[in-house]
């Protein structure tokens, strides 16, 4: 990775910036942005907050500006803030987080700046937002889809989507897994926690994330471990505390709120008997990659995006009633659960490097200097052949019988 004789002056904008605390918008932007400037290219971050005491972060430039602190325009008032001071500074590209940031493009376009803007997910269909927000989202697809150099999708459903409702191309870039293999198990015994002795879920505590749905599938499991979720949301919600209200009923769950620390948090992901994966509007989702890549036997929701992510490796649900016995598979068939995991960690260890993840946004940002933009491309050749390793992984009998 890198061009030595090229160096691309880098802003990224949209996000709460680094170091990376938040989601999964943050953590690119982190894992993206160091390895940029490891390849000699100059990063600046635009940060949300008061936090001005880091003027840079694992190399890349820190500017921290304020936002309007509601929910409903925090991100954008920031953002415009950002858009604001980078078109005074040289800025070869830049690179816009979130659809809904598309009003501020027109500003980047006249200066003569080419820019990227990575759609996330499907964010219109948020419960969060009311009718306001979700036509404000739906504007910002459009909108992203007029005027954006390059649009970033971080799926394959999410570049179907935008080529199907919109007829547009858009370059696949997703996140990274981090991969596992020193496993601490203090983080467990300060909380009472043993391996492979509870279920995990790690999630905001919104509609589409259905916690509410794992939390009613293991009320009426027959389990013996517990469940364990961490999450929270950073605003007054009523669905929180309907889903609080209905943990609390059942002293098998342990309601943990949000676990910031992220060695934490992986240890808890690596020691799962299995991980419940509830999201469903977004697409390659950094939480479900993090515990493929922990090797923790997953079990998300039925929608193509998780389909996408764990191939063969998973199993899936589409409401309270078939994941209960998934859950009481998962303890009584602890070996089965743990080859799954294992190849769920293989698949993670093979497609979402983060390395690569950087060549793709370093390539990216070398076409858009030079006028280009990607086409359509289908996932790599070896998924294909990685799904048949997957499949010997998770089934050991069947390649057995074939050797027969």
């Amino acid at each position: 990775m890198g061009n030595k004789d090229i160096t691309v002056h880098i802003a990224m904008v949209g996000t709460r910036g680094v170091p990376a605390r938040y989601g999964g918008f943050e953590t690119a932007v982190e894992e993206v942005g160091q390895r940029l400037v490891q390849a000699g290219h100059q990063v600046r971050v635009y940060c949300r907050g008061a936090d001005r005491s880091l003027d840079e972060h694992l190399g890349m430039q820190r500017v921290t500006l304020p936002a309007v602190p509601r929910t409903q325009f925090e991100t954008l008032s920031h953002s415009a803030l950002s858009v604001g001071h980078l078109l005074g500074r040289r800025t070869d590209v830049a690179i816009v987080f979130n659809a809904a940031n598309a009003v501020l493009l027109p500003a980047i376009k006249a200066a003569r700046i080419p820019v990227a803007v990575h759609v996330d997910g499907l964010e219109w269909q948020r419960a969060k937002w009311g009718k306001l927000g979700r036509r404000w989202y739906l504007w910002g697809e459009r909108m992203a889809v007029r005027w954006a150099d390059e649009l970033i999708a971080d799926s394959v459903g999410i570049q179907d989507y935008y080529r199907t409702e919109h007829g547009t191309p858009s370059r696949l870039l997703t996140y990274g897994a981090p991969i596992l293999t020193e496993l601490d198990e203090r983080p467990l015994a300060e909380i009472g926690l043993r391996p492979n002795g509870y279920h995990l879920a790690v999630a905001r505590l919104e509609p589409e994330n259905h916690v509410d749905v794992i939390v009613e599938a293991y009320r009426a499991s027959a389990a013996k471990l517990p469940l364990v979720v961490v999450g929270s949301v950073p605003y007054p919600s009523e669905h929180e505390k309907s889903v609080t209200a209905s943990a609390s009923a059942d002293p098998r769950i342990r309601m943990l709120g949000g676990v910031w620390d992220q060695h934490l948090l992986d240890m808890r992901y690596a020691h799962a008997a299995s991980y419940l994966h509830g999201h469903s509007v977004g697409g390659t989702n950094p939480s479900l990659l993090r515990a493929m890549g922990a090797g923790a036997p997953c079990v998300a929701f039925d929608v193509g995006f998780n389909r996408d992510v764990l191939g063969a490796t998973g199993s899936d649900f589409a409401d309270a009633a078939q994941l209960t016995p998934l859950i009481e598979a998962a303890e009584r068939d602890v070996e089965a659960a743990r080859l799954r995991g294992d190849a769920a960690q293989l698949r993670a260890s093979r497609l979402y490097r983060w390395d690569d993840v950087a060549v793709g946004y370093e390539q990216m940002c070398l076409d858009l200097m030079a006028g280009k933009r990607a086409g359509y491309a289908p996932p790599p050749a070896d998924v294909i052949d990685l799904r048949d390793l997957e499949a010997r992984v998770t089934n050991p009998g069947d390649s057995d019988r074939e050797a027969s």
